[in-house]
């Protein structure tokens, strides 16, 4: 139906005028695109609300000092780095998906990364703060997707997150789990370099949500697969999805499964017995931590600046007194 304008006297009816119903028609735009605004608010201070439910101020803070955590998030996360299988003596800048309280920002440290972290939980983030952690962190529902410039990050790991995706808070489409894993694995794919990974551990309540997560992954154009450790032991059995950003990249050493053609192979599973490497290096790691406490002093840090400059120029240091005291890579 065609709108038009009527006028007094001899003159016959003129159609309306271009500008205005561009205008109109920019209006109708507006409107839509504030809609969908609104929606995603909402969605978001409904995630906010049922986080706190979980996450309040006391619930952060006892969460991050149980020693039980603190382990299990210790043996995934050294899992999960070397799932990431990144090239040794190389700085790189990851993204940790669900950092929380920063247990696995600290390791990342301790290995001599980079790292930047994102929270959907303000009161996690706040202990992480004040436990003076040195990712940068960002409060984000990840399920809106995010925002960092394409081929930002060298690689990403996320520990017991993902699942909660699959969680829809309203009725609405766009709030809908597979609406969200689309939005996170597709800007996740933007935001990392070509080629890397992404290692991302989390706990699947059956067969066809690990099925509908890889999927959704696959199309945001990823490659990889599912990897699943210690399969026949209810206690002990991960499930990791182990993600491929042009062929992977990589640059340690480690068999795989499948892969396909320009593309490493996908890890192989840990099998028999769960292994206690992780659990040494946790003791040792709480050791190292008992003794700051004890001298006062905070562990020395890499230079921000030069772990750039390092990335960028992609050279072996030269002179001496660089390399006292940094740790190690």
């Amino acid at each position: 139906m065609s709108l038009s304008l009527s006028f007094t006297g001899h003159h016959d009816p003129q159609p309306l005028p271009l500008t205005l119903h561009s205008a109109l028609f920019t209006l109708h735009s507006l409107s839509s695109v504030l809609a969908l605004l609104v929606c995603a608010a909402i969605v978001l201070v409904l995630v906010l609300v049922l986080v706190a439910r979980y996450y309040g101020d006391a619930e952060a803070k006892k969460y991050t000092s149980n020693t039980r955590n603190q382990q299990i998030q210790a043996d995934m996360t050294y899992r999960a780095l070397e799932l990431l299988n990144l090239p040794p003596g190389q700085p790189a800048f990851l993204l940790d998906i669900g950092c929380g309280s920063g247990l696995s920002g600290e390791i990342l440290d301790e290995e001599g990364y980079l790292w930047a972290g994102v929270d959907v939980a303000p009161s996690m983030l706040e202990v992480a703060l004040e436990r003076e952690v040195e990712g940068d962190l960002f409060l984000q529902d990840i399920g809106q997707g995010f925002g960092f410039r394409p081929g930002s990050f060298d690689g990403a790991i996320s520990i017991s997150v993902i699942q909660w995706l699959l969680n829809a808070e309203t009725s609405h489409p766009t709030s809908s789990p597979p609406h969200r894993l689309q939005r996170f694995f597709t800007t996740l794919h933007s935001s990392l370099r070509s080629p890397s990974r992404a290692v991302l551990q989390f706990y699947p309540s059956s067969d066809e949500q690990v099925q509908m997560i890889a999927g959704v992954a696959r199309k945001a154009g990823f490659g990889g697969g599912v990897v699943v450790d210690y399969p026949n032991s209810r206690r002990a059995r991960k499930v990791f999805l182990c993600l491929f950003v042009g062929g992977g990249g990589g640059g340690g050493s480690g068999s795989g499964q499948g892969g396909g053609k320009g593309e490493e192979e996908l890890p192989k599973g840990l099998e028999g017995e769960e292994e206690e490497s992780a659990r040494v290096r946790f003791e040792r790691r709480r050791e190292r931590e008992r003794a700051k406490a004890k001298g006062g002093k905070r562990k020395a840090v890499k230079d921000r600046d030069w772990i750039l400059k390092k990335k960028e120029e992609d050279e072996d240091e030269d002179e001496d007194e660089r390399g006292r005291g940094r740790g190690r890579w």
